[in-house]
């Protein structure tokens, strides 16, 4: 396709369903603010090309990743699984309810904007666990880092940014 010329350049994407995949400067950061350190169990919220999921499994011990369009979350699957990721799990459904019968994680990164942390992916992090999600307007967000403590939470703004909506029950409506 004409989009390989643009595979090395570090912005967004369009790929099916009306998604982006997300600059690589911005995965590596949304990874890097996870620290993880190989033996953790995360949580992906928007599977879309599956190369956040690929990321991931490479510095985890297992990924699951959430996605709403079934197209998405099928590709996804089918390419890691070819390219010998056996530790992720695709699954097809509201991402803003998270996982909660692989809960709880380590780590969870949101791979699109919400107006606030969704509560169901706080209850589903482990304690001391950390989440990465932009939060704000659909058409500006600020990366935010969770890092879960108890029963609260301490959040931290890192950058500015653009992604595409959450869109779901604890998300923005279609």
């Amino acid at each position: 396709s004409d989009d390989k010329s643009k595979a090395y350049k570090d912005k967004p994407l369009n790929i099916n369903c009306s998604q982006t995949i997300s600059q690589p400067y911005m995965v590596a950061l949304m990874t890097q603010l996870l620290e993880l350190k190989g033996n953790e169990k995360v949580l992906e919220i928007g599977t879309g090309s599956g190369y956040q999921a690929a990321i991931l499994a490479e510095l985890a011990a297992e990924v699951y990743s959430v996605d709403r369009h079934p197209a998405l979350a099928k590709q996804a699957q089918t390419l890691l699984n070819e390219l010998g990721y056996s530790n992720v799990h695709i699954k097809t459904g509201n991402g803003t309810l998270g996982l909660p019968e692989a809960a709880p994680f380590d780590g969870i990164i949101v791979t699109a904007s919400a107006p606030e942390a969704p509560e169901a992916l706080i209850e589903q992090l482990k304690d001391y666990g950390r989440m990465v999600i932009p939060i704000g307007s659909r058409d500006q967000q600020e990366l935010t880092l969770i890092q879960k403590r108890g029963d609260s939470y301490i959040s931290k703004a890192i950058c500015g940014c653009i992604f595409v909506p959450l869109i779901g029950k604890q998300g923005w409506e279609k």
